[in-house]
């Protein structure tokens, strides 16, 4: 029961996150391109008002105008619609989703023995530190570097650049630290908590003070509406890396490889360059180029990352696991199979029996897949194909120490049926 009550709330707040995320990259895509889009209004009455911008747009069966004022309307309205529940609840139910499958299960999901031989408290303060010291190193490179003397904001070049670097010092150490599957959903949360945080702490707070001011009749500072921009800017370029830093870590063949940061680094770029095209595009610059290098750098992803085929023997370890007992293996013992050798049920037994059964077994069943009898492990075929083949995603962090020659062979038997 307690199995069946957590998938439910994993799916519920997985479904909660999917669509308060939904509503904030759309609000933010939706803005960028209306900036990009308002024009020079050319009625009098507009321009006597204050409107800098405008634009006529029809959905729904209807025609929307909407207009920028470059300061405020003369008669501020009293009810203003604000953007910002919309961030909080994405970061409220990502957080709590994190919190739910990998912190309260760190021994299987944050820790790799492999990696870094680390406690679970300690690896649960590493993760959260991550999130924490990520937004601080982020605001600290925008205030000593994105700053004139005078406290306007000055040439963002060079934050962009020192950001750049940080995200991928984050990620490389994220890699070093972390299970790969981890160390992704690691990078990308400490950059949706940088984003999130902007808004928190600056964009709205910003709004505020511009509003407050002149309703009590005060001087605006436009070094509000820079900061606000500028943090807004960073989110747009932000939004792309972190959403393929989430979806990547469901691949074992990207997470899993010797040089998982710098395949995680080479995907967060790709959204990054996606981004700006879409600004650009919306801004009638020609920036092609950038599609073409975003598939070149696919190309290379995909051609260093393909699988190489298996021509060594694969070593085949015996069954020493009992229902419930620890995933220790056995002596193993050499069964050549080549690339076209068939396997047998028996040796797929003898490999699920030794990488599997620890976890799928009558006693413990997560997801209700069970391998202690042999019908069990042809019905679930197809999930095993998969997970174990095809996404590399199981075993868990790789604890029972399958190999590639193993993989190669459940692929082959499932191929064969």
């Amino acid at each position: 029961m307690d199995s069946y009550l957590l998938d439910w709330a994993n799916l519920l707040l997985r479904w909660l996150h999917v669509i308060v995320a939904i509503a904030w990259i759309g609000a933010s895509f939706y803005f960028v391109w209306l900036d990009n889009h308002l024009v020079k209004p050319q009625a009098e009455d507009l321009k006597s008002k204050g409107v800098d911008g405008e634009l006529w747009a029809v959905h729904g069966g209807g025609f929307y105008n909407p207009q920028k004022y470059m300061v405020a309307p003369a008669n501020l309205p009293q009810h203003l619609h604000w953007f910002y529940w919309e961030s909080y609840w994405t970061w409220m139910s990502g957080f709590a989703l994190f919190a739910l499958l990998y912190l309260f299960n760190a021994d299987t999901y944050l820790i790799d023995k492999r990696v870094f031989d680390w406690s679970a408290p300690a690896a649960v303060a590493g993760a959260l530190g991550f999130l924490v010291g990520g937004w601080l190193v982020y605001d600290q490179i925008c205030r000593r570097f994105g700053r004139k003397a005078d406290g306007s904001i000055g040439n963002d070049g060079v934050v962009l650049g020192l950001i750049a670097v940080a995200v991928v010092g984050a990620a490389w150490a994220a890699c070093q630290l972390f299970a790969g599957r981890a160390a992704f959903l690691i990078t990308g949360a400490m950059i949706a908590t940088m984003m999130s945080a902007n808004v928190f702490f600056w964009i709205i707070p910003g709004q505020k003070q511009v509003i407050a001011d002149m309703r009590a009749g005060r001087p605006v500072d436009p070094v509000h509406g820079q900061r606000g921009k500028q943090r807004s800017v960073h989110n747009t370029y932000f939004t792309l890396p972190v959403l393929i830093a989430m979806l990547s870590n469901h691949y074992g063949m990207l997470y899993s490889h010797a040089h998982n940061w710098l395949v995680l680094v080479m995907l967060m770029l790709t959204g990054a360059l996606v981004r700006t095209w879409f600004v650009k595009r919306h801004k009638g610059i020609d920036a092609w180029p950038l599609l073409v290098a975003v598939v070149m750098l696919l190309a290379v992803l995909i051609a260093w990352l393909a699988p190489q085929p298996a021509m060594v023997p694969v070593t085949m370890v015996p069954p020493t696991t009992t229902a419930g007992s620890s995933a220790t293996p056995g002596p193993s013992s050499a069964i050549a199979l080549n690339e076209s050798a068939e396997v047998s049920f028996e040796q797929v037994r003898t490999i699920v029996n030794a990488r599997c059964l620890a976890c799928h077994n009558a006693a413990l069943a997560p997801k209700r897949i069970q391998f202690h009898e042999p019908q069990m492990i042809e019905q679930h075929a197809a999930e095993i194909y998969q997970q174990v083949v095809v996404q590399k995603t199981m075993p868990l962090n790789n604890a029972t120490g399958i190999t590639d020659e193993e993989r190669a062979a459940l692929g082959r038997w499932f191929k064969a049926r």
